[in-house]
């Protein structure tokens, strides 16, 4: 085991921390959530990482996106992921795609990973993850953000978590109507990959078929039965 690893140690057993490192994760979205998710995951040794965003930096996103600086602005998302991540840990392969995950690129993209962390702010999008999801038998990781807000759910095949919660409504992400601060995508992102890590290792309880709300103004942590 490298040094680099030794801190996973104990909390996850030898065999665990060797897993980490045959596993590909995919996350959809590279902003503020995603970069958090991408730091964390290749801070733990996940092994290969897909990084798919079609969209640059712009001066908006400094105030709360990670992989985010004043020297990137108006750079791809995806690329400058994978250059980050060469910093972090270059025992971790990035696959960047600077391109919007749709209906034409869907199935190819996710095809073959063990998990998937949504990244998105979109709910059109984020269904058509869980569909081809299900279809190619891959656990996804929904969280999303909104101001004070955050919300965390598991889903595995056959669960269609998103379509029994979001039937009509605004396609856009709940940020767009409360902001956006730079502490709640550092927060859901830690959650997504606590349950990214349980999915793979088989132990813990997960919150699939659970949904986690945060609520950081007041501190209040509530999970529901789905």
């Amino acid at each position: 085991m490298q040094k680099r690893y030794i801190k996973n140690e104990n909390m996850l057993s030898r065999e665990e921390n060797l897993s980490l490192r045959e596993k590909r994760v995919l996350v959809v979205g590279c902003g503020g959530l995603g970069g958090h998710l991408i730091e964390q995951l290749a801070r733990l040794g996940i092994g290969h990482i897909t990084a798919i965003d079609g969209d640059v930096f712009d001066e908006s996103n400094l105030n709360r996106q990670l992989l985010c600086h004043v020297d990137n602005i108006g750079q791809p998302k995806a690329l400058v992921a994978r250059e980050h991540t060469a910093r972090v840990n270059p025992d971790v392969k990035v696959t960047a795609i600077h391109a919007f995950l749709d209906e034409s690129n869907a199935e190819e993209i996710i095809s073959g990973h063990d998990v998937i962390c949504d990244a998105l702010d979109n709910m059109t999008t984020r269904l058509l993850v869980q569909q081809y999801a299900e279809k190619l038998r891959i656990p996804m990781v929904y969280g999303a953000i909104a101001g004070w807000y955050g919300q965390v759910t598991t889903i595995f095949p056959g669960d269609n978590i998103l379509g029994s919660i979001y039937q009509g409504g605004s396609n856009k992400g709940i940020e767009q109507e409360l902001g956006n601060p730079s502490f709640t995508p550092a927060l859901v992102a830690s959650i997504e990959v606590s349950e990214v890590v349980k999915i793979i290792i088989g132990r813990g309880q997960l919150l699939r078929n659970r949904f986690l709300m945060i609520n950081t103004l007041d501190q209040e942590y509530e999970v529901f039965d789905i």
